[in-house]
């Protein structure tokens, strides 16, 4: 606390040595009231000065109150409209008006209606077409996405994370998995081989394959710690089309190019 410089004013009539005093308004413990007498028979001390009070004075150190220390209306607590209660300056990161929010409010998926992941991608090998009986390879891409905006009247960034990706075929078949897989190419496999994403179809026929992929959500209030909000968020591809073929072989005993005429040639 800083030292606290008074001024003061002594009228002094009479001192006699040995006279018995009558203090007024005086403080024993060395802080000064605003006006401090001390009578004594024959004599009279005025001593005047400002009022002090460690860590009051009126000044820098008063805060909201005044030059007595007394509080003023300023001192009433603030809320703001969701009935959080303000603390006058930003000693935390989310900050109102001057004031620091006593409690950030609670979030739920319904409050995050206009925060949409984007659709993820979705894709066929071989591209477009697949074999009877065979496996039909599907790859989809979503990948983590953070999206700024305003919640609450709060500046805030929401996160989406992929955590789980449900496939249906168009054949009423589906699967859920926790990628979105990969190509035959990037797993090293030979094209037509089971992957954890493929499916085969039973019969020839154009089919329309979609895949949902369900988003974990997390809100960070200005540049705050993130809080998970509970439940899942899901977004879905539009219908990704592809035919099915069926496959026929037959034993001949040339090639094509070698009689262009022959069976399936």
């Amino acid at each position: 606390m800083r030292p606290i410089a008074v001024q003061a004013i002594v009228l002094l009539t009479l001192v006699p040595s040995a006279l018995s005093f009558t203090k007024s308004g005086c403080s024993d413990v060395g802080t000064w009231s605003t006006t401090c007498t001390i009578d004594n028979p024959g004599s009279r001390i005025d001593i005047v000065a400002d009022a002090t009070l460690p860590g009051v004075n009126g000044g820098e150190n008063s805060g909201n109150r005044g030059g007595n220390g007394t509080e003023t209306a300023d001192d009433a607590p603030r809320y703001d409209e969701d009935g959080n209660l303000l603390r006058p300056g930003c000693r935390t990161v989310l900050c109102r008006d001057g004031y620091s929010v006593g409690s950030l409010p609670d979030v739920t998926l319904a409050d995050l209606a206009s925060f949409r992941p984007a659709a993820p991608t979705l894709e066929s090998e071989p591209t477009g077409v697949g074999i009877v009986g065979m496996p039909t390879n599907l790859v989809s891409s979503a990948a983590e996405q953070s999206i700024p905006g305003s919640l609450f009247g709060y500046d805030v960034v929401v996160r989406f994370t992929p955590v789980g990706y449900r496939f249906s075929y168009g054949d009423g078949a589906a699967r859920t998995a926790t990628t979105g897989g990969a190509s035959w190419a990037a797993l090293g496999q030979a094209q037509f081989t089971p992957t954890g994403t493929s499916h085969a179809y039973g019969r020839r026929g154009d089919y329309t394959v979609a895949v949902t992929v369900q988003y974990a959500a997390a809100v960070s209030f200005t540049g705050g710690a993130w809080r998970d909000i509970d439940g899942l968020v899901e977004a879905t591809t539009d219908g990704h089309p592809v035919r099915i073929l069926e496959a026929r072989t037959a034993l001949v005993d040339r090639t094509c190019a070698e009689n262009p005429a022959g069976a399936g040639c």
